[in-house]
């Protein structure tokens, strides 16, 4: 390695210590922790085996020295180091060092690294959020929905909880991604598709791509390009051609409004419940049976009931926390 490359390596090295010691001084403060800052830091933590490594041989060697609480028994300069990384406006000048510290903790950190990562996020009713993972994939959670992503060297692996979300997969044949929900799984083959789990059914629909759907006892499996909708239950799977506009219809949520074509009240009606706490009742099959078309955003639950009344001369009535549609 020439002169100039191993400078840049070495800057480089302590550019990553230094950031290490960034995040181990805003993680001690859970009072200004946020769930940005949580999803930012496990970004950085993915992005490289040296992030990882300077991050928890630094976090380790500063729990080492708070436990033993003594520090006679490490060396003069040692005890040096720990004094003045105590103190944490001092922290950012000691960190080399006190990476050196650190050392004894090498096995440590390196079997962490070898264990999966995961991450649980979530969406309350009404919630909308995107997660980006470090591999350029990302992830939109809808209304009410959960899920957990684990990733490793070899594999990315989501489990749907609840719930529905839109996937955006950067492929890579060597790391395999998966959603496991509702009993089937997910395989991406270089994909965008929609998941939505109700109980024991499972909806995907794929937008651009491939993606392959197994119920887990291997009894049934078929293969998704794009406009395809596979409906999987704990007995069957069916997959249909949905025309674009459908699917982009499916999608609308993404941009905080839902689409009706032609749809009856009472299917709007459950479709507006899953985003609001504040439940729309049809109190009739009269009401229920009639049809809409129009966006409307989520929330609005103010126009729904002004266009019941409006287009439909219903009754619109507040009862407890519901509102009910009536003749």
């Amino acid at each position: 390695m020439s002169g100039l490359q191993s400078t840049a390596a070495t800057m480089n090295a302590r550019s990553i210590e230094a950031r290490a010691v960034d995040w181990l001084i805003e993680r001690d403060d859970p009072s200004r922790w946020t769930e940005e800052n949580e999803t930012a830091f496990e970004v950085w933590l993915a992005q490289s085996p040296a992030h990882r490594v300077a991050y928890w041989r630094l976090e380790a060697g500063w729990s080492r020295a708070e436990i033993v609480g003594d520090i006679s028994s490490f060396n003069t300069e040692e005890r040096n180091l720990l004094r003045r990384a105590r103190n944490w406006t001092n922290f950012r000048r000691t960190a080399a060092g006190f990476a050196a510290i650190a050392l004894v903790v090498t096995g440590v950190a390196a079997a962490y690294l070898a264990l999966p990562q995961q991450q649980t996020y979530a969406t309350a009713i009404g919630g909308h959020r995107l997660v980006k993972l470090a591999d350029g994939s990302s992830i939109e959670l809808n209304t009410d929905t959960a899920l957990r992503v684990s990733t490793s060297a070899n594999a990315r692996r989501v489990t749907l909880v609840k719930g529905e979300a839109f996937f955006n997969v950067r492929h890579d044949a060597a790391r395999a991604f998966t959603v496991d929900a509702a009993g089937h799984r997910v395989t991406d083959l270089g994909t965008k598709f929609l998941a939505r789990t109700e109980g024991e059914r499972l909806e995907v629909a794929l937008v651009e791509g491939r993606a392959r759907v197994d119920e887990n006892d291997g009894s049934h499996s078929a293969t998704l390009t794009p406009g395809d909708v596979a409906v999987a239950t704990p007995n069957a799977m069916s997959v249909t051609k949905t025309p674009v506009q459908v699917l982009a219809n499916d999608l609308a949520w993404r941009r905080g409004v839902l689409v009706f074509e032609d749809t009856t009240l009472a299917d709007a009606a459950l479709e507006f419940n899953r985003y609001n706490s504040q439940k729309i009742v049809i109190a009739d099959q009269h009401s229920a049976r009639l049809k809409i078309s129009g966006i409307l955003k989520v929330n609005d639950l103010a126009e729904f009931t002004r266009m019941a009344r409006n287009f439909f001369d219903l009754r619109a009535d507040r009862r407890g926390n519901d509102i009910v549609i009536s003749r």
